[in-house]
């Protein structure tokens, strides 16, 4: 029964979304972008308190944790939006448009990788060892690279469509095709959509390890990555002009892929408890959000100019304090006596 409820949920959320909310192209307002992130986050606790009355305790605290680990998780995809959508220039009104068919390619793809890999987990035990390794080398990984770095041209889907598929110049309006000249072209718009499912799946191979991590049952690790992908594209909106300012938060991440990872390979040793993995996640993610806010961001010193000193003042004819370039002396026309 849970199941159905969930499903009819999420089914009934994605045509109220895509037949009302989504029927006109219009650019999401900070405002609109908090309100439905506080929205999705409060259907998602309900969820939860509805798992901790029908499954028990235990369960209630994995979705929970599944749930904070997953959101957290997800913050580095805001990134990548927001890298995309500026490569390929992406209008604001035209953005949700390709963040919601994102989210639903995203929605069935994840859900194939996290029953394969629950169905991985129960044939052969040894694959526990591998995805804990997995996301110490991720953590470890994201520890030293310093930026998120996307290059559409490299992608390999993307290249196939350029030589395979004619690709118009400029957007037409919300639509990923158009027909010109007789012949359908794809537009800029599908190519950043490509991207975004691509990256999606680069960042799934984290994610859901890291939530296998702590629960292997179905329901707790589906529904808890469906509401934290319902709840992105409202994230994404309302973060989208401080996303920068959140420079410490990889480092938290870092630290908890590590001990996530830790926490698979000591499985068969020594069990962690659930709610001493929701501290530390909430405690180390939460800590790493505020010291984003106290501690700036270093500044890099100019270019061209050693680091120790500022640069020097330029020879400027109209500076009063300083005498002409002579350069600029030659080069300035005579005046004419009246």
């Amino acid at each position: 029964m849970l199941w159905v409820g969930f499903l009819a949920f999420v089914l009934a959320m994605l045509v109220l979304d895509l037949g009302v909310f989504q029927r006109k192209a219009h650019e999401v307002k900070v405002r609109e972008a908090l309100i439905w992130s506080g929205v999705w986050i409060a259907l998602a606790l309900a969820f939860g308190a509805g798992v901790f009355w029908f499954r028990g305790t235990e369960m209630g605290l994995e979705y929970l944790t599944a749930y904070v680990l997953e959101k957290s998780l997800s913050i580095d995809n805001l990134f990548v939006f927001l890298l995309v959508f500026g490569s390929f220039q992406v209008p604001a009104m035209l953005q949700q448009r390709v963040l919601l068919w994102g989210m639903l390619g995203a929605l069935v793809m994840r859900a194939v990788l996290i029953f394969a890999g629950i169905d991985l987990l129960h044939r052969f035990h040894w694959v526990l060892y591998g995805f804990g390794a997995l996301l110490v080398v991720s953590g470890l990984r994201m520890l030293r690279s310093d930026e998120v770095e996307v290059h559409p041209d490299r992608n390999p889907v993307v290249r196939a469509l350029r030589r395979y598929l004619p690709i118009t110049k400029d957007f037409h309006g919300k639509h990923f095709f158009e027909r010109v000249g007789g012949k359908w072209h794809a537009t800029p718009l599908l190519l950043a959509l490509v991207v975004i499912e691509t990256s999606d799946l680069v960042f799934a191979v984290d994610s859901i390890p890291a939530v296998l991590a702590v629960s292997d049952d179905p329901f707790i690790v589906y529904t808890s990555n469906v509401f934290a992908m319902l709840g992105l594209r409202s994230l994404y909106f309302a973060l989208a002009g401080v996303i920068d300012r959140l420079h410490l938060f990889k480092y938290g991440l870092a630290a908890v892929l590590v001990f996530v990872g830790a926490k698979m390979l000591l499985a068969d040793v020594y069990r962690i408890p659930t709610w001493a993995a929701l501290g530390f996640v909430a405690i180390v993610l939460g800590g790493a959000a505020l010291a984003s806010v106290w501690v700036p961001r270093a500044k890099e010193p100019p270019t061209g100019y050693p680091s120790e000193r500022p640069p020097q003042k330029e020879n400027r004819d109209d500076d009063p304090g300083l005498p002409p370039h002579p350069a600029r002396r030659a080069a300035r026309p005579p005046r004419e006596r009246p």
